[in-house]
């Protein structure tokens, strides 16, 4: 997550992140500007959100695009035929 938060602010970062706590943790900057703690903290809390935005999408749109195939006339058993179950 750490890597993430980075990533979002700087997509160019060369960093090596020691720990997994963003508050203990030890990051080596290599040949990028350092980014604040502070920042990264905050900009964890915006990919988190935006990974639990992914997955909500991602059932709503495989719950939407089931219901389109029972609308198109195609039974559960054709259904899970086709995506696979």
């Amino acid at each position: 997550m750490i890597i993430d938060a980075i990533l979002k602010i700087n997509p160019n970062a060369k960093v090596v992140i020691r720990g997994s706590n963003i508050d203990t943790c030890e990051i080596t900057w290599n040949d990028t500007e350092e980014i604040s703690k502070e920042d990264i903290k905050a900009m964890m809390s915006v990919v988190e959100q935006e990974k639990a935005d992914a997955e909500t999408q991602k059932k709503t749109d495989a719950s939407t695009g089931k219901q389109k195939l029972k609308d198109l006339g195609l039974n559960d058993a054709e259904i899970k035929a086709l995506m696979g179950v």
